[in-house]
């Protein structure tokens, strides 16, 4: 049984980064989940004969029922114990770990591990106190990124208001080769397009981004789990790359970046520290100057330059971009209405009928909405910006609503006028006597479903006598017709005002009387 059951878009960037080569414990640290549970779903999709292409094609009961078959409970999640706490009491005379071990279960009776375990868990922790690894980068695997520690200025022009802009830092581990940029704001829409700009940059892009747990970048931090944001996954899926955030408080998973950001401080900010810029695009060009020079500059303990060693290491060993750069994109998630719509943003976007009161996915960017569901794109709109609007597909809706939204008022004129000119006036008066023309379609289909079952000439005939009558029903025109009134003589016009009609909506008339009682 698997520690954690994970989404089905998880799934498949498990296949994914697996056949590219990435490690489990990449792959988990990456994804935000347990090595367990990526080492439990490569083993079933192995075992179930399942690649990343097949498993982008599988809906997600499809999907789930591939890996875990006869499996519909989820697996219960043990709780771990606090190893700096253990590591500390540890240190007391007579503190074992078999008397922690009790405690601890005294404390989580039913989701503790069993001693085998947590001596195990314990022991593969305290193997990583304190050590010290020298990290080997290989060309084109890792880009560190990380925001510097120092702002640049800039002058608004009208009102010489200054704003701090945040400066985004990132440097390929191989060759050290530097990028940097001043954003209008630290926020996730210009923390990724730096991201795209970078790899703009850089020609190409590496497998792996190592960031900082910026709050942007992580939902949650987490020694063992970080949790990335949707937006930030949803960029690597479209370069085919992973993330990889540093560890918390571990300055030496980002070591690389941390030392990029001083050279860009010192050799890119300090020579323009008595320049005034007044847009941000008059600062990243002259960024962009002194960048050239630093990735230029001689190494002092080694012969080449970042640029040299870029050029030799880095750029034939990065992948080629996509021919579309990313467009931002934001996830939400959200309930369908009964109505078959989702709220986004103050609009409402139609989604298939069947999918009412479920919960769904929503990727939002600049000019499209699109709509997911058991991680598969159900409904695509594009995007309103005008609150309250509703944008509707009809292959959405039930067979019912196709069929009413397909008549107007004007075609349904024009199809009693087929008819004859006494159904047209009929179903005219029909519509031009209801508060609203869409109150009268009923009555209008009502009619075209008599022209089925009788012939034109008595329609129309049946249609004449009721307007002639003032009945401007379908009712009318039904009862007309099961009577056989409709060749009855018509009144006339030189009849006095007030004489009795012979036919009314509202008139049962002679023959309800004399029907036979049984």
């Amino acid at each position: 049984m698997p520690r954690k059951k994970l989404e089905v878009r998880k799934i498949t960037d498990v296949l994914r980064m697996n056949e590219q080569g990435f490690s489990q414990r990449e792959i988990a640290q990456s994804l935000g989940c347990a090595r367990s549970t990526v080492g439990d779903t490569l083993c079933r999709a192995g075992a179930a004969a399942l690649t990343y292409e097949m498993a982008r094609g599988l809906s997600e009961a499809e999907l789930y029922a591939r890996l875990y078959p006869g499996n519909t409970g989820s697996p219960r999640r043990r709780v771990e114990p606090d190893y700096e706490y253990l590591h500390r009491e540890l240190r007391r005379d007579g503190v074992t770990l078999q008397q922690l071990w009790i405690e601890y279960r005294d404390d989580h009776p039913k989701d503790g591990l069993q001693y085998s375990q947590f001596c195990h868990h314990y022991r593969t922790w305290e193997g990583t106190i304190d050590v010290v690894m020298r990290q080997h980068h290989h060309a084109g695997e890792k880009v560190f990124v990380d925001f510097a520690g120092k702002t640049q200025p800039i002058v608004q022009p009208k009102t010489g208001e200054i704003t701090q802009a945040q400066v985004f830092c990132a440097c390929l581990g191989a060759s050290n080769y530097t990028y940097t940029e001043a954003l209008p704001g630290a926020d996730l829409a210009s923390f990724l397009a730096a991201h795209v700009h970078m790899l703009t940059f850089f020609g190409g892009s590496p497998k792996v981004i190592v960031p900082d747990n910026l709050k942007d970048a992580v939902h949650l931090a987490s020694f063992y789990e970080p949790d990335l944001n949707p937006s930030y996954l949803d960029l690597a899926r479209h370069y085919d790359l992973a993330i990889l955030p540093a560890r918390v408080r571990k300055p030496r998973d980002k070591a690389k970046v941390e030392s990029a950001v001083l050279q860009v401080e010192r050799h890119v900010m300090a020579p323009l520290r008595n320049r005034t810029f007044f847009s941000l695009a008059e600062a990243n060009a002259a960024f962009r100057e002194q960048l050239t020079l630093l990735n230029a500059r001689p190494f002092q303990k080694m012969s080449g330059s970042r640029k040299s060693l870029f050029e030799t290491l880095d750029r034939p060993a990065l992948a080629p971009l996509p021919a579309r750069a990313y467009e931002f994109a934001a996830w939400k998630r959200a309930r369908v209405n009964i109505d078959y719509h989702v709220q986004v943003d103050g609009a409402f976007y139609s989604v298939p009928y069947q999918l009412a009161r479920r919960e769904v996915e929503v990727r939002l960017s600049q000019q499209v909405v699109e709509i997911l569901h058991g991680g598969k794109r159900v409904a695509s709109h594009v995007r309103s910006y005008v609150r309250g609007r509703f944008v509707t597909s009809a292959e959405h809706m039930p067979a019912s609503h196709r069929r009413h939204l397909e008549w107007t008022p004007s075609r349904l004129v024009s199809w009693g006028t087929s008819v004859g000119p006494s159904t047209g006036a009929l179903v005219a008066g029909i519509l031009e006597r209801r508060p609203h023309p869409e109150q009268g379609y009923r009555s209008c289909l009502g009619l075209m479903r008599l022209s089925r079952d009788y012939a034109p000439e008595r329609l129309e005939a049946a249609a004449a006598r009721a307007v002639s009558a003032g009945a401007y029903s379908f009712k009318a025109v039904k009862n007309i017709l099961a009577r056989g009134l409709e060749q009855a003589k018509l009144p006339c016009a030189e009849e006095p005002e007030g004489a009795l009609l012979l036919f009314h909506e509202h008139l049962r008339g002679p023959d309800y009387y004399r029907e036979e009682v049984l």
